[in-house]
């Protein structure tokens, strides 16, 4: 992946990597509801992604729900949209003392490291990236994301206590998904994009670092995804050492690539409601046009959008995304 990452910086021909699964669920007839509980189903989804749109890696699905699932915590399914946790799990000290750290074998955890089995069996001709939720964001999940906004001041101690358990557990469910083959994961933490950078570095990126120091080496990396930041704890972002940094789209992308190192990819950042799912073909192609002039000084941008792409969004409006990725290479 190091060598990977090496030769797409150094090639003058941007590439694309979108967070894009639900098309390929919609593609092959099945719903998320099937997709989020079935790894087979999940991994067709990836699969017909693989071979119908020229992305420079798979990547699964962003579900935010499966850790705090694995946890205890009560999820509401839907058909056709992404699962939510319904309710908190943990409200004091005593309670988080006393949870455990889940074993691999809880909720749909299974079903995740299946999926990706599957994707890395039958994707051989470019990088297949898992995905995990992080650390803060999953703890918002377990101890409810608005108690936990207060409870870093007035209880920083049971937030601590309740971060080490949910790295624990991502370390060990990241590395499960490393042995089934993957080239990486994408580690979801838009939670940490609420905060400022000095807390941002104390209750997500020292925590993500632990995940990253784990698992991230020449042959695996880490991309960390942070769609709630707005520019206020980029520098907290950097601090956990992964080999990319994942944007949304309410970033200044070239604000971005002028603070991050120049080794490293920087992914980002059409909005997937707003321009993927909402706007015509043609708006996409002058979207992507637009944001690839803007950033063409820099030789380490990925194109990718700004967080999960949804359900129903317009397989043209995914062509022409393509499409004006492929005239801005062929100019």
């Amino acid at each position: 992946m190091k060598k990977w990452i090496t030769n797409v910086i150094n090639d003058p021909k941007r590439i694309a990597i979108p967070i894009l699964t639900h098309p390929g669920i919609e593609m092959i007839g099945k719903t998320v509801l099937d997709a989020v509980t079935d790894g087979k189903v999940h991994a067709d989804a990836i699969k017909t992604l693989s071979k119908r749109f020229p992305s420079s890696a798979s990547t699964v699905v962003m579900d935010l729900t499966v850790e705090a699932e694995a946890f205890g915590c009560k999820i509401n399914f839907s058909r056709d949209e992404a699962p939510a946790v319904s309710e908190r799990l943990v409200s004091s000290f005593d309670e988080v003392e006393q949870l455990p750290v889940p074993s691999l074998s809880a909720g749909r955890i299974s079903q995740y490291v299946l999926a990706n089995q599957l994707v890395v069996a039958a994707i051989a001709d470019k990088p297949v990236l898992g995905g995990c939720i992080g650390p803060y964001s999953l703890a918002g999940r377990l101890f409810d994301m608005t108690e936990i906004m207060v409870a870093i001041y007035t209880e920083p101690d049971t937030v601590n206590l309740l971060l080490e358990k949910c790295t624990q557990f991502l370390v060990d469910y990241c590395s499960a998904l490393k042995a089934t083959g993957i080239n990486g994961i994408i580690i979801a933490e838009p939670a940490a994009g609420l905060l400022s950078d000095d807390d941002c570095r104390q209750f997500s990126s020292q925590y993500v670092k632990q995940i990253v120091d784990a698992l991230q080496d020449d042959d695996f990396s880490v991309i960390l995804h942070n769609c709630g930041n707005t520019g206020q704890c980029t520098q907290a972002m950097l601090h956990v050492g992964a080999h990319g940094y994942h944007f949304g789209n309410v970033m200044n992308m070239v604000d971005v690539l002028e603070i991050c190192p120049p080794d490293v990819l920087v992914m980002v950042n059409l909005d997937p409601v707003g321009v993927f799912r909402m706007s015509t073909a043609e708006q996409m192609k002058q979207a992507v046009k637009n944001l690839l002039e803007q950033t063409a000084g820099y030789k380490n941008f990925v194109l990718s959008s700004g967080c999960d792409v949804p359900p129903e969004t317009p397989l043209e409006n995914v062509e022409a995304f393509y499409e004006a990725l492929a005239e801005f290479n062929n100019k």
